[in-house]
């Protein structure tokens, strides 16, 4: 089932990180996640899900290079990325404060 409305999209991410070929909705925060690591499509044409998912069960060669290069995404959404990110962000905040006066 293609999602409409994501607000993070974790079993797509979950998916990836399992390095598994996804097939995901061209909308909402999915495409921000799978990148260039999966086939988008409009989730209101199931034909063209349909041919996505065919084309996957077809190649063995797209199968492979895209659950390689899910994998290899996935890891970019870890939880220690996303602390180490949050702190850059803290420090260049702190650093750039003016001092009290």
């Amino acid at each position: 089932c293609l999602s409409l409305h994501e607000g993070f999209g974790l079993p797509v991410l979950e998916a990836m990180a399992s390095a598994t070929a996804v097939v995901a909705s061209n909308c909402s925060s999915l495409p921000e996640i799978v990148g260039d690591a999966g086939v988008l499509v409009d989730p209101l044409d199931v034909g063209a899900a349909a041919d996505a998912l065919v084309s996957l069960a077809a190649s063995e060669l797209e199968r492979t290079d895209l659950a390689k290069r899910a994998r290899e995404r996935a890891r970019t959404f870890s939880w220690e990325q996303t602390a180490r990110r949050t702190l850059a962000v803290y420090e260049e905040a702190a650093a750039s404060a003016a001092p009290p006066r």
